[in-house]
């Protein structure tokens, strides 16, 4: 198998190039079924497909258990900066995709792809549709109560993916290391009876100069959301899920699935809250912890 075979090379153009604004319909579909997680709109990003970081067992099982009438995916879906370097695709990451569109195929849920860094080849021919999928470098999103938001990645407001992409390419190649380190110190805990723990999020909390940059990273967002009259951001990117009151706007990361395995989620009555995925308080991660603290000082 090749990128070529995970992603159709043939995509259908289209000529409009303007942001798209989306406002999924007001209310549950009366089919779907008992036992579900119903939502009029979830936000997932960062799955780093083709890494061994990417935890899909974990996102197949989220995948499988939520209904919503629009499912926007907020960049780094596939890692195509990982894949270039070196082939990992087990059958699980292709059970993802092939969940994904499940989700549009056989219970009409419309699917926003919005591309990040690292699958950022999919810039070059957009807007399109892919399998029945729209994708586009950005959209705002009409909540039920008519709020509404810029979703976008977020790495044109990360400087060192704008101005030293060499610069980010290494730090991608340490990351990955901690990752791997990670599920290794996390084999082990779990042999020992331990929950699982995130050595990378804690590490991210221990440096001050990480914790600078997000407040920076959520307040370029704000501006931007601000600029441009909306109610707020939401955002992929530095796998820092958050939601908080930055500068007037509603900031909105929805976190990622290598380390959080996180979700924004919205109501049908527009209630967005960030949802954790498969885990209880007890074994909560150093970044959930962090956000939930800013939220409430917020």
């Amino acid at each position: 198998m090749s990128f070529d075979d995970v992603l159709d090379p043939r995509p259908v153009r289209h000529d409009d190039r303007s942001t798209r604004i989306y406002a999924p319909s007001g209310g549950p579909s009366p089919a779907t079924p008992r036992g579900f997680h119903c939502y009029r709109s979830v936000w997932i990003s960062d799955f780093h497909l083709g890494t061994r970081g990417c935890r899909a067992e974990r996102l197949l099982d989220f995948l499988a258990t939520v209904r919503c009438d629009t499912l926007y995916l907020v960049g780094d879906i596939i890692d195509a900066w990982a894949l270039k370097k070196a082939w990992y695709w087990p059958a699980s990451h292709s059970a993802v995709i092939q969940a994904v569109l499940s989700l549009h195929r056989d219970h009409g849920t419309r699917i926003v792809y919005v591309p990040g860094n690292h699958d950022e080849m999919l810039r070059d021919y957009l807007p399109l549709d892919l399998a029945g999928i729209e994708i586009c470098n950005e959209c705002v999103h009409k909540t039920a109560d008519g709020r509404q938001y810029l979703v976008i990645h977020g790495d044109a407001f990360d400087a060192v993916c704008t101005e030293a992409r060499w610069l980010a390419v290494l730090g991608d190649y340490a990351y990955r290391g901690v990752i791997v380190g990670n599920s290794w110190f996390n084999a082990m805990r779990r042999r020992l009876g331990y929950p699982y723990w995130s050595l990378s999020a804690f590490l991210k909390y221990q440096v001050k100069n990480a914790v600078a940059f997000i407040g920076r990273f959520e307040e370029a967002l704000a501006d931007e959301a601000r600029r441009r009259d909306l109610d707020g951001i939401i955002c992929g990117h530095i796998h820092t899920p958050s939601r908080r009151t930055v500068n007037g706007v509603d900031y909105c990361n929805d976190g990622d699935w290598v380390e959080s395995c996180t979700a924004l989620t919205e109501d049908f009555a527009g209630r967005m809250e960030l949802l954790y995925w498969g885990r209880g308080t007890d074994d909560e991660m150093p970044a959930e912890r962090e956000s939930r603290r800013r939220a409430a000082s917020a």
